[in-house]
Formats: structure tokens, C-alpha cells, sequence
């Protein structure tokens, strides 16, 4: 059994009006400014209770312009805020893009690093300005990873920041702060903490420690996603995709993602598709490919995700596969990237692209090349 190591928050608190907590924690932290970053749609929810932080004296900064994925210029323009506010704090509330811009400001405010220096896996050198996370959507499980994402323009690609130095000093997941989302973001985000999950499990690095969130995360997120997409106020369905969000993000340190995530990206970074979204297209087709490498372990994902028990377990692990259109179908998300706008002459550029995800790529069970990305994005094209 390989070592496998699990960087967690030093405080992890989860549970319906947590965020309550949450503020009384930074309260007694007597910080003298936190930078607060989140999106106008988060605000109107949690503004009362910020302002009560203020009365209590702590000075807040607060930004709500990220409205997508952060870019590098997203990430300048923040981090020249914090510094100028010199800020004591940097709290990130609301879905991953926000969370994920928060930890890299966090770790950059006195980090002579360029950006580009620290993109890939254990290069950020620090991070000393004590950080917080809150999720308000159900999916990217950033509040308890050690990874970021920006969208780096001059290459049009997303890349990806893994450091014990993202990693939050507390984090706080209160399942009431979903119950405004959206369906077609609780659809989107839902699918993209499971593919998190499955990714984990079917891991050419898959671990017997990390097993224990993955699957549990897979049968939580899909006995509950279209229950939550159809009834947005059903709070124990809620409670459950925060709780398979919470478990997919404890794979990404250890485990991470694999082929779906380094697949998706391209469509992500040419063409502004949702991350959740690009995920849960391409889903079924890599999960399908995938299938010949370990066919047991996607026997099991099949069975978790609620689908029928075949006569042998690659036709069990076959079922996996239609019970994830049948999912997406549901949720009402594309079945083909074509769907989503994507012209047939990019797929080329996409597979290109792709080839350069390689820490992702190479946690794949099956290996995926040039032309094996080519024929993946044609088939779900």
C-alpha cells in the first residue's frame, strides 16, 4: 500500500447555520481588516451577519466582481486590493471560483512569487495571512483542497495551483447557504462533485483511505442531485450534496482528478464553458473509456450510482455508464459538446490542449494520448 498523505483544514465545521459559527470565530479573532471576497448573488445572503462583524470591530473589505472562473487578471487586481488595504484576513465566500480566488490571495499577499512561478504541484513557497472558506454551493469541495484554478488567457487554458498552502485554517459548510441555488447550478456543481468523487475512486492512485469519501460521496451526490435540482428547498437533500461536495473535495489532495478534469479544462479555457458543466458532458465518454482499464472499481461506481447489477461486472460497469446520461438527462444538461457551441474544427485544438494537463492525465486509469483525446471529444461531440 503506497503512502498517501491528506492535508485538511485545522478547523473544519459543517452543519445548517454554521455560518452563525463562523462569525463568531472571526469576532473573537479580533482581526483589524478581512478581505471578504464573493459574488453579488452571495451577499444579499449572508450581509446582515457581516455587518454584524463590523459592529463587533472588524473592518471588512469586500469584493463581489468575480462573476465566472478567475483569470490571472481576476487574481492581480484582487491581490493589489489586499495589499494596498493591507488586510490581516482573507475570507473567501461562495461557489469555488470564489473560494479559489481567496486561497491564492491569501498565499500571495507577501509571497515575492510571479503567479506563473507557483501553477502546478508544490511550488508555492507560502502562505502567513490566516484564510477562511465558505462554501455556498454544492460542488467544487475548494473549502478543503489544497488545489486552486486559474485561467491563464495568454494560453487560453486553465491551470491549476496544489500546495499544503491553500489549505484553510478553518472552513465552514453549512448546507443552509445552498438552498438559493439555482437548478441549473445545483445541477452543474452537483455533477462536477461527483465526478470528483468517481475520479478518486477509479484512480490509477486510488487509496483504500481516500475509498471511504470517494464512494460514500458518489452514493450521497447521486440519491440526491435530482432530488435538490427539482425542490431546491428540500434541506436534507441539500444537507447530503453538501456532504458528497465536502467528501469529493477530501480526494482532490490525496488523489485528485484525472482524465475527465484534464479534458474538460480546454473547453473551460477556449470557450468559458462551466467547469461543472464541461465535466458533465464528457463524463459518460471517459468514465466509458476508462471502463477496460479496472472494471471492477467502475462495477462499483455503477452499483453506487444506483444503477442496475449486470450478468458480469463489465456489464455492470457498462450500466454505470447510461445511468450517467440518464442523470445528466435529468438534470437537463447537453448529452454532446456540440451542444454547448463548440465548432468540429476546434476538436483537434482541444485535444492539443488536453495533452498538457499532464498532472491530471496521469492519474488516469487508461492512458490517454493525442489520439485518444481526439477520438473521446469526437465521440461526445
Amino acid at each position: 500500500m503506497r503512502t498517501v498523505t491528506l492535508l485538511q483544514s485545522n478547523k473544519l465545521v459543517f452543519g445548517n447555520g454554521c455560518f452563525n459559527d463562523f462569525c463568531d470565530e472571526l469576532s473573537l479573532k479580533r482581526y483589524s481588516k478581512v478581505f471578504v471576497i464573493t459574488d453579488r448573488h452571495v451577499i444579499s445572503m449572508v450581509i446582515d451577519k457581516l455587518n454584524y462583524l463590523e459592529k463587533s470591530g472588524i473592518g471588512l473589505i469586500i469584493d463581489e466582481s468575480i462573476a465566472r472562473e478567475p483569470t490571472v487578471a481576476d487574481y492581480d487586481r484582487l491581490l493589489s486590493i489586499a495589499r494596498a488595504e493591507k488586510v490581516d484576513a482573507v475570507t473567501g465566500i461562495g461557489g469555488g471560483s470564489i473560494m479559489d480566488a481567496a486561497k491564492i490571495v491569501a498565499a500571495m499577499i507577501d509571497n515575492n512569487q510571479s503567479i506563473y512561478d507557483t501553477f502546478g504541484i508544490g511550488k508555492l513557497q507560502s502562505r502567513n495571512t490566516p484564510l477562511y472558506c465558505i462554501p455556498t454551493t454544492s460542488g467544487t469541495g475548494s473549502e478543503v483542497s489544497p488545489n486552486a484554478i486559474l485561467l491563464d488567457e495568454n494560453d487560453q487554458l486553465k491551470k491549476g495551483i496544489v500546495s499544503p498552502f491553500l489549505v484553510t485554517d478553518a472552513s465552514y459548510i453549512d448546507p443552509l447557504l445552498t438552498i438559493s441555488v439555482p437548478p441549473a447550478v445545483t445541477a452543474a456543481t452537483g455533477i462536477d462533485a461527483l465526478t470528483h468523487c468517481i475520479e478518486a475512486y477509479t484512480n490509477k492512485y486510488a487509496h483504500p483511505v481516500v475509498d471511504l469519501y470517494a464512494f460514500e460521496g458518489i452514493k450521497n451526490i447521486a440519491k440526491n442531485i435530482i432530488i435538490a435540482y427539482q425542490d431546491g428547498e428540500n434541506v436534507e437533500a441539500r444537507e447530503k450534496l453538501a456532504l458528497g461536495s465536502l467528501y469529493g473535495g477530501l480526494c482532490l489532495g490525496p488523489v485528485n482528478t484525472a482524465g475527465v478534469h484534464a479534458l474538460s479544462y480546454p473547453l473551460g479555457g477556449k470557450f468559458h464553458i462551466a467547469h461543472g458543466i464541461s465535466n458533465a458532458v464528457l463524463l459518460p465518454y471517459v468514465f466509458k473509456y476508462n471502463i477496460n482499464a479496472n472494471p471492477e472499481r467502475h462495477a462499483d461506481v455503477a452499483l453506487a450510482l444506483g444503477a442496475e447489477k449486470g450478468t458480469t461486472v463489465l456489464k455492470t460497469a457498462n450500466n454505470g455508464v447510461k445511468k450517467l446520461f440518464n442523470l445528466n438527462e435529468m438534470l437537463n444538461i447537453p448529452k454532446k459538446i456540440s451542444e454547448l457551441g463548440v465548432p468540429v474544427n476546434s476538436i483537434e485544438e482541444l485535444a492539443e490542449a488536453a495533452m498538457k494537463v499532464t498532472r491530471l492525465l496521469v492519474n488516469n486509469p487508461r492512458e490517454i494520448k493525442y489520439d485518444d483525446a481526439l477520438k473521446i471529444y469526437k465521440e461526445a461531440f
